[in-house]
């Protein structure tokens, strides 16, 4: 059966690809890319002759059809978007639902990915982030997303373009002047830069020219850690504490536990000093 593969592709540097990639690249019939001209320089680096054919977001309609025909008759096809992965915030995405809805097979050839590349050394929390892509470009609906959005524990991951970049920083500004953010520019490349500190620092450093506008942004903000309101329990004990659950209609093996989780506590200490073992 033929095969759609989705490679991985460098973000800036051309060493950043597998082995895997660059065999599968060699080895399919077709490429579809999303810029001929940049991927042209990828294959002329690795010694790639595949033939390329174009697939971006103003021809996918009429390229997604074309391509399934072509796999449907046997060819193997990668995709690959300019740098990265595709689909992420790249075309592609039609292209797999319609391979998928044909029982064509689909497989993945992981690679770099700008926005993780940037949040491993933002020093950020990277346990828990939600990836945003682009931002709306209207300045009222980007307003909201963010108002919505920052409000979560979660780090955000955007992209941002150098002419939008400092207009977006500003949005953030209104909402949380304090808030750390982090810019990575130039991912992978020798002037790589990845800055973290509140967004008005930022924003200082920019209209400076302390930062350079140049290249595609990953913008991360870290998220709003919730405050926990300790003031109804903290003058309770914890047998107290614990008697108020039960009184709420908790069983009391469920109650300890609700407590020492509330309170930071293991549960078997807190099972002793409610049994007063």
């Amino acid at each position: 059966m033929a095969t759609l593969y989705l490679v991985g592709t460098p973000i800036g540097n051309l060493a950043d690809i597998t082995y895997r990639a660059v065999e599968t690249l060699k080895q399919v019939d077709l490429i579809a890319c999303e810029d001929t001209r940049i991927t042209k320089k990828l294959c002329a680096h690795y010694e790639i002759q595949t033939p390329l054919k174009s697939y971006h977001d103003h021809n996918k309609d009429q390229q997604t059809s074309y391509l399934i025909e072509q796999l449907k008759q046997g060819l193997d096809i990668a995709l690959v978007s300019d740098a990265g992965l595709p689909l992420i915030s790249d075309p592609g995405y039609e292209l797999v639902v319609e391979a998928r809805n044909q029982e064509l097979r689909v497989e993945t050839v992981p690679g770099p990915n700008a926005g993780l590349t940037a949040l491993m050394a933002s020093g950020l929390p990277s346990f828990t982030y939600t990836f945003l892509g682009f931002l709306p470009r209207k300045e009222k609906q980007k307003s909201e997303m963010l108002q919505q959005r920052m409000y979560e524990n979660s780090t955000l991951i955007i992209y941002e373009s150098p002419h939008r970049i400092k207009d977006t920083l500003k949005t953030i500004s209104k909402i949380d002047a304090e808030r750390r953010v982090s810019i990575g520019r130039e991912l992978t490349k020798k002037f790589e830069e990845i800055i973290t500190e509140n967004v008005d620092e930022l924003l200082r450093q920019f209209n400076e020219d302390e930062i350079t506008i140049k290249g595609e942004f990953v913008l991360l903000i870290e998220g709003k850690v919730a405050i926990v309101d300790t003031s109804w329990y903290e003058e309770m004990t914890i047998i107290e504490h614990v008697d108020y659950h039960i009184q709420q209609g908790m069983k009391p093996k469920a109650a300890i536990k609700q407590v020492a989780e509330t309170r930071n506590l293991k549960t078997g200490d807190v099972y002793n000093s409610y049994h007063e073992v």
